[in-house]
């Protein structure tokens, strides 16, 4: 936060006979400018789950390690649609075929196979659903599965809420620095915003594969959704 004064004066410029450009000028600030830095939040339960799921396998070959993998991830894609996720839910994130390599001293590497993975990014808009689902991807084969990264679907009116906060915080404190100084806040002179993002919680995913009852379970928690604002006042 900063307390300063500032003062503008008038520049004259050179206008030739031929042309004449009108330039706005800066009118003098009567009294002291004061910058707030503030931030306003709000809480939201998450409504829906992203989830890295895929599968990796190795063979000796290039070409057999790819082609049993999409043997095993068109099983566990059809898993997924099974379960009743939507097509639009479901996009591949990255294939990937690497060499294996054996190393020994003072030789040089020698390729012992190769690895493919094939992974896709899962929306879950049911997120209490979304354990048993990993589960059933993993009886089908799915072997590489990262996550999840919960949000709220439609965050607008929960940042608006947000931004009222700022506003708010920041003018009490305004009237703090003004009642110190001795002074008065006369207005605001100008509000920008410089972030307005989902805070993400940290969510529990726990994975089980003994029984039914211990069915993974994903946690949603509560996610914080936070704005950070500029404003200026103008203190008498």
């Amino acid at each position: 936060m900063a307390l300063y004064a500032t003062a503008a004066g008038l520049t004259l410029a050179t206008v030739s006979a031929s042309a004449q450009e009108a330039r706005p000028m800066m009118m003098p600030i009567d009294g002291t400018m004061l910058e707030i830095s503030a931030d306003g939040t709000s809480t939201r339960a998450p409504d829906l789950a992203m989830i890295q799921a895929g599968v990796v396998t190795q063979a000796v070959t290039a070409g057999t390690a790819m082609r049993q993998n999409s043997t095993r991830m068109a099983t566990v894609l059809a898993a997924l649609q099974r379960a009743g996720v939507a097509e639009r839910d479901i996009q591949t994130s990255s294939i990937a075929l690497s060499p294996q390599y054996r190393y020994a001293q003072n030789q040089p590497p020698v390729i012992t196979g190769y690895q493919a993975s094939n992974q896709v990014t899962v929306r879950f808009r049911d997120i209490a659903k979304s354990g048993a689902i990993l589960d059933a991807l993993v009886k089908e084969g799915a072997n590489n599965i990262s996550g999840p990264n919960l949000m709220v679907d439609k965050p607008e009116a929960a940042l608006d809420e947000a931004r009222t906060a700022a506003v708010a915080t920041a003018r009490a404190r305004a009237e703090l620095y003004a009642k110190a100084a001795g002074l008065r806040v006369d207005r605001i002179l100008s509000i920008s915003e410089s972030g307005a993002m989902p805070v993400p919680p940290r969510p529990m995913m726990m994975m089980r594969a003994e029984a039914a009852a211990d069915a993974t379970q994903v946690v949603a928690g509560e996610s914080e959704l936070r704005v950070s604002l500029s404003v200026r006042f103008l203190l008498k």
